[in-house]
């Protein structure tokens, strides 16, 4: 049986309660809101997702107080990463601090799980498998609240001065809000992945050779999620016939020690994305606005849609409880100037139009523009304390990061360049 919301009226109601939404539900209450989030999934229920958090998502994490909880229940702390370039390796150990003593990669059931009860513990109330079957607007246009489809078949109308859309690609809310897009991404690529047993593991392994690239993730319960991908032409010409088969011959090619692990006895079905080219939609509107991949989706390639859920979340928060125009317009502008060089970055490396040599260097050019953003990160005050305009204080370090230059490397100093780059985009300080 469906549960019923509590009150007829709230200041924020969110669609959607997963890592966007569950932030903001989280971040709004905690700042004295009335907050009520809706999810058509069961509490702590799994989602689609490779989970590896990047330096991005692990600060807002410890920011937030909730660290602490995810390594509790035993989530490996990962303290080294290692490249794989053809048949070149290149580990980095992480340099600690008390704030980030390392990354993590925690499975949804868990962190989603994680940041719902923090939600609650903050006032939000959060109903799962719940369905909003459509949005509640004025005769003006402003969106005013949700119908909420109960057990019996009958609509439900609950109001709330803003509507949040947390609610993925598909998003309901960017539908019915007639949410603009702004940019759509030119390439899209394919992730297989499936668990399995491993031993204690404290590293990220990431493997590229031309044309595929894959990675090993240690998480919870003694297992590693094992990813393959390929550019989605390549999945829809030789995957379709059988997944199992094709995802090894991709994991042999990419690494026959990689393949050796992911042929142990999978724990669970193999996972599948067949790919989506990205897009960044209008973020908000009379009423409304969108948070997480409802307002910005990139290719799962960088690991950085969980940092841009993070990110984005704390930031609407503040235009929310700043309730001004110009607010909101900060919330757009800095979101747009990040994603925008986010999905440029991305699509460089999801497109496998890349030589072994290319690919590092666009993986230097998303390196600098993840330092940019740890940097203003590091700088925020938290929702409810920080004037509008001041997040992104200039726009200086992130229009740097994206120039780039053609000629940056040279092979004398390709090492040095590789180092570099993981520590700028892991370990930054």
């Amino acid at each position: 049986m469906r549960i019923k919301p509590g009150c007829s009226h709230y200041d924020a109601i969110i669609v959607g309660a997963r890592c966007a939404g569950a932030s903001t539900a989280m971040l709004l209450a905690r700042a004295g809101l009335r907050v009520l989030a809706l999810d058509r999934r069961a509490y702590g229920s799994d989602t689609l997702s490779t989970h590896a958090l990047m330096r991005p998502a692990v600060l807002q994490l410890s920011r937030w107080g909730l660290l602490r909880r995810l390594l509790g229940a035993g989530t490996p702390l990962i303290t080294a990463t290692a490249f794989h370039y053809g048949d070149e390796e290149i580990t980095i150990p992480l340099r600690a601090t008390p704030q980030l003593p390392g990354l993590i990669a925690p499975r949804r059931t868990l962190l989603d799980r994680t940041l719902v009860d923090a939600a609650r513990e903050a006032g939000a109330e959060v109903l799962h498998d719940t369905v909003v079957a459509d949005l509640v607007s004025s005769a003006d246009g402003r969106m005013r609240g949700v119908q909420i489809l109960t057990s019996d078949g009958a609509h439900l109308t609950v109001t709330a001065d803003i509507v949040i859309g947390a609610d993925g690609i598909g998003s309901l809310v960017a539908k019915r809000c007639g949410a603009q897009t702004l940019r759509r991404g030119q390439v899209s690529a394919a992730h297989l992945y499936a668990y399995v047993p491993v031993e204690p593991e404290s590293s990220y392994h990431w493997y590229f050779r031309e044309g595929v690239s894959g990675s090993f993730i240690p998480t919870n319960d003694g297992l590693a999620c094992i990813v393959a991908s390929v550019p989605t032409k390549q999945f829809d010409e030789r995957f379709r016939g059988g997944h199992e088969d094709a995802r090894m011959a991709t994991l042999h090619a990419l690494s026959p020690e990689l393949a050796a692990q992911a042929g142990k006895a999978t724990r669970g079905r193999i996972h599948v994305f067949r790919g989506a080219p990205g897009f960044l939609r209008q973020a908000h509107g009379p009423g409304w606005a969108l948070v997480g991949d409802a307002g910005f989706f990139r290719d799962p390639i960088t690991s950085h849609g969980i940092s841009d859920a993070l990110r984005d979340s704390e930031s609407l928060a503040c235009a929310i409880l700043d309730n001004t125009a110009k607010a909101f317009e900060v919330y757009q502008r800095e979101r747009d100037l990040i994603s925008g060089q986010i999905l440029d970055a991305t699509d460089a490396i999801a497109s496998f139009n890349w030589t072994l040599l290319d690919i590092e260097d666009r993986h230097r050019q998303f390196s600098s523009v993840m330092k940019a953003e740890i940097v203003q990160l590091s700088q925020r005050d938290m929702p409810g304390c920080r004037a509008a305009g001041r997040g992104w204080q200039t726009t200086t370090a992130l229009t740097l990061a994206s120039q780039g230059s053609s000629n940056r490397r040279e092979a004398a100093d390709a090492t040095r360049n590789r180092s570099n780059y993981a520590n700028e985009t892991l370990l930054c300080k």
